[in-house]
């Protein structure tokens, strides 16, 4: 395997391969980009099918967050971290101690903070070790609930552009996942007046969303073909795929998924269809927005912040409609501006 010819490195600054024989440790840390700050993004726990493909999602979920912080306006560099094996089994203190030392020998240049499988509990371990984590308790915290109302804004932001509507009564929303943040974003499309149509690993989630939210229940692979108006993909990342591309019957690609473009050029396919595709790093940055405030926390100064997705989103429909450009490429080019000027301050 040849790091550097792989189609996701992008010329990241640095690539760590971390291991602990005694607590079972193997992790991954990619830092794409340090040119606004330091390199901030969260540790996702991960039981990959090989070490590859750990490597090509670490290298990709770096990338993503370097310009979700910069489209933020967040002074943040990208990166990320995976560890990888079953959190069912390898879960333990001395594991995310160990994590916790492979941070402090990056010395600040990455910070990691909770994504899929990590909990506050579990980062406060590493805290014990390090302090270049984020999103702690009794400060920020967990990251979930704002990253669940900026997917929400954003979701209501890609109806107002869609359907020039400032409501979501009678709006179709077909959700897959209900982790920790697919599950507070269909409270809010209830709350919204949404209709519901769901999917998930988990049944004892779909029966409360079932009960909840009076949500109808399909089966994994059936959530591409439903007559919805928004397909929100809230699970894993590479749902659209050119597979799910001719079965998709939504007009809105609005989710809070990482990475939910299998390949680049999807995001071509999905604008010649006509479907509006909010950027993913752009609807899904409300957890790292309030990570940010974390060393002066102030949950109304986060949640406003939070708030400027739904404007971010409207500002790039709108450049991608003038100037028929697919949306992915416009929130890309903004972020790489906003870096360039950065670098020149």
């Amino acid at each position: 395997m040849a790091l550097f010819d792989l189609t996701d490195f992008d010329n990241h600054e640095q690539v760590v391969f971390c291991s602990d024989k005694d607590s079972g440790l193997k992790a991954i840390i990619a830092i794409h980009n340090t040119k606004l700050g330091a390199a901030v993004g969260g540790c996702r726990l991960w039981d990959y099918e090989n070490d590859e493909d750990a490597l090509v999602d670490v290298l990709r979920l770096s990338k993503g967050m370097t310009y979700k912080n910069a489209l933020a306006g967040l002074k943040m560099g990208g990166g990320k971290s995976v560890i990888i094996g079953d959190p069912k089994k390898i879960k333990s203190e001395q594991l995310f101690k160990a994590f916790g030392q492979a941070l402090e020998r990056l010395n600040g240049r990455y910070l990691s903070a909770e994504d899929v499988n990590i909990t506050t509990h579990d980062i406060a371990i590493a805290n014990s070790v390090t302090r270049f984590v984020t999103g702690t308790e009794g400060k920020s915290g967990n990251p979930a609930p704002f990253t669940a109302l900026g997917t929400f804004l954003g979701i209501k932001a890609s109806v107002k552009h869609k359907f020039n509507q400032d409501n979501l009564t009678n709006i179709t929303v077909a959700v897959q996942g209900l982790g920790s943040v697919g599950y507070q974003v269909c409270d809010y499309l209830n709350k919204a007046g949404a209709k519901l149509i769901v999917t998930d690993i988990n049944q004892i989630s779909l029966k409360n969303a079932a009960k909840e939210f009076d949500a109808k229940i399909v089966d994994l692979d059936e959530i591409y073909d439903q007559d919805v108006d928004v397909y929100a993909p809230c699970a894993l990342g590479a749902t659209i795929n050119d597979n799910t591309l001719k079965r998709l019957k939504a007009v809105i690609v609005a989710g809070c998924a990482n990475n939910q473009l299998a390949e680049a050029h999807h995001d071509q396919a999905l604008f010649d269809q006509g479907i509006l595709y909010a950027p993913d790093y752009v609807i899904n940055a409300g957890g790292i927005i309030n990570v940010s405030f974390e060393d002066d926390y102030d949950i109304k100064k986060s949640t406003q912040k939070v708030e400027e997705i739904y404007h971010t989103l409207l500002n790039i429909f709108k450049l991608s409609a003038n100037k028929h450009i697919p949306t992915g490429i416009i929130a890309d080019n903004m972020a790489r501006e906003i870096i360039r000027k950065g670098v020149e301050k």
